[in-house]
């Protein structure tokens, strides 16, 4: 199997510290590099580096509307804390730190180079960079690595995060409980994982994986020593490797970070240590957090999901707000699961009146209208490779739904009058609450009647949508959601959301539960397939057999309006986070 080609990964670019000084272009361009700054306006943070600086100090303010799913970067799978935690956690591969096409290219970061593969793809080596150290003093070795992989494994203590390990892994990594249970039997007892050495780290899979290097991006591999590990409380403070350090964390309310001491640059040159102290202030109100935005009470809404509608209307009116905005396509769509095992839903046709059933013109308002993204009618977004345009339920060309077609599927589900549904949301993100409210009221024009239940975003995916068991009790029949790719490619794009072999017990992102054999085997042959053209053809089948099976009912192919504050330097939208880069953000003095 070869590595992924180009048209599946990005250009070259240059990392943060040589971003700030010299990458930039227009705001229209490629995504390509130059020394020459554009002038600030409308988008040009999305191919641009605006502000561009070394100068270090001052304080960072971020808001968020809920929690995170964790600090603990073996526990987290939302695409803004992916991006945060970058500043604390270092894993052995990261994405460029640069704006445009360049930033979606993966390179090394704990670790000296790429994966060395050998084996048909079957075996990954990775080297460890010299003398880096966590935050106490202590050096990091290999075996800090393996054991960060280890702890992932089990689910009753880290819910969240990507199940790609368990998946991919030979030798026990099927029965392998994690190192919380019984910990002097399986306390480094993955047997697919070998350190060799203190610096060298050797992955055993169960089958031929180019991909290897994106799945080591996440911050599962950033090192944990063992006995620092306090399991779900190592959220509070997980031990350092990056830029800064945790001084304080209130749980629901607060935590702030200051520069890690014992930090050097050459560990990670895609991430910066610029501010003096950076403060994250959780579960504030939306609306609150949007005027705090455009006051310069703060500098950042970590969500990075755009402003709502009060503050969207403010800044298109003023030329000057305007001008210190961004509204990139983000790679994300916004959409809802509709789960194959919850009554009458199990039924494939009643899945497809929701499908036709749905408004998608009151969707897009809901998340934003055209500033927010264009409505979506497939299960691949446009920027993923292996999109194809196509319509199967209407969605564009019947923006306002098909009644007839959706009433024409209820009488072949045997639900002519229709059914009750449950719909889950993120009750602390109102967008999410109104396209709920916009599909509850689309539904009831053909008698599907819909009940709402909202629950936080922090725990959404580890205790409520993402725990099969409680969607079944619950009957929690469609589910709000979103998604970014896992990495730039249909494997990781959709592996997680579709494949039978991805679901878990908790922290599942396969909501729907969609276990199609077929969908199955296309998948084991993206895994094999050795051509472009053949990943095309495969990732097209994939997406054209998901919408078939209707366990997805898309809503748009999200962008994203961000504003930037004029104090900020070194903003650009980085791609593959798809909101700014807070890596590489300081401030002016």
């Amino acid at each position: 199997m070869s590595r992924p080609r180009t048209r599946w990964l990005a250009a070259l670019g240059v990392s943060a510290a040589l971003a700030v000084a010299a990458c930039s272009s227009s705001s229209s361009g490629s995504g390509t590099n130059s020394t020459t700054s554009s002038p600030v306006a409308f988008n040009t943070g999305v191919n641009t580096v605006v502000n561009p600086s070394t100068q270090k100090g001052g304080t960072i303010i971020y808001d968020n509307t809920s929690t995170p799913d964790s600090t603990d970067g073996g526990n987290t799978y939302y695409a803004y804390n992916l991006n945060f935690s970058r500043l604390y956690a270092t894993p052995l591969t990261t994405y460029k730190s640069c704006p445009g096409s360049c930033g979606n290219r993966i390179v090394p970061a704990l670790a000296t180079t790429l994966g060395v593969a050998s084996g048909g793809y079957t075996t990954w080596t990775y080297h460890l960079k010299s003398g880096v150290k966590f935050e106490d003093g202590t050096p990091v070795t290999s075996q800090d690595v393996k054991y960060a992989v280890e702890r992932s494994f089990d689910r009753t203590v880290l819910p969240n995060g990507p199940s790609y390990f368990s998946s991919l892994l030979a030798g026990n990594a099927a029965t392998y409980p994690g190192p919380f249970k019984d910990r002097s039997k399986n306390l480094m007892g993955l047997t697919a994982v070998d350190t060799p050495d203190s610096s060298t780290i050797v992955f055993h899979l169960n089958q031929p994986f180019a991909d290897f290097d994106y799945v080591v991006a996440f911050p599962q591999t950033a090192p944990v020593p063992p006995d620092k590990d306090t399991g779900t409380n190592y959220q509070l403070h997980p031990l350092s490797t990056g830029p800064y350090e945790f001084q304080s964390y209130q749980p629901s309310k607060q935590y702030t970070l200051v520069p890690n001491p014992q930090w050097n640059p050459s560990w990670n040159p895609e991430i910066q240590q610029l501010a003096s102290k950076i403060i994250v202030n959780l579960e504030v109100n939306a609306n609150d957090i949007d005027n705090r935005l455009l006051a310069g009470e703060i500098q950042v809404d970590q969500g990075g999901s755009g402003v709502q509608a009060a503050a969207r209307a403010r800044i298109l009116s003023s030329p000057s707000m305007m001008a210190q905005a961004d509204d990139p396509v983000t790679g994300f769509m916004w959409f809802y699961y509709i789960n194959t095992k919850v009554a009458p839903l199990n039924n494939l046709h009643c899945r497809m009146a929701v499908e036709y059933a749905a408004n998608k013109t009151n969707l897009q308002t809901a998340y934003g209208g055209p500033y927010g993204g264009s409505i979506a009618s497939t299960a691949i977004p446009p920027t993923v490779g292996g999109y194809s345009k196509f319509d199967l339920y209407n969605a564009q060309s019947m923006p306002g739904g098909d009644i007839a077609a959706a009433r024409q599927q209820l009488q072949l589900c045997h639900q002519p009058n229709g059914f009750n549904v449950n719909i889950a949301y993120r009750s602390d993100r109102p967008r999410e609450v109104s396209s709920s409210q916009a599909l509850q009221a689309s539904l009831a024009a053909v008698g599907i009647h819909a009940t709402l239940y909202g629950y936080p975003a922090g725990n959404y995916f580890g205790d409520f949508a993402g725990v099969p068991n409680f969607v079944h009790t619950h009957q929690l029949g469609l589910m709000a959601g979103g998604w970014g790719p896992d990495w730039p490619d249909a494997y990781g794009w959709g592996w997680a959301l579709f494949d039978g072999a991805s679901i878990v017990p908790a922290g599942n992102a396969n909501l729907a539960e969609e276990n199609n054999p077929v969908v199955n085997t296309l998948f084991k042959q993206l895994e094999e397939a050795t051509s472009d053209s053949a990943k095309i053809s495969i990732s097209q089948q994939i997406d054209l057999q998901v919408m078939k099976d209707a366990v997805l009912l898309p809503a748009v192919y999200s962008k994203a309006l961000l504003y930037r504050g004029p104090n900020l330097t070194n903003v650009f939208v980085q791609p593959y986070y798809g909101m700014y880069d807070y890596g590489a953000i300081g401030m002016k003095s």
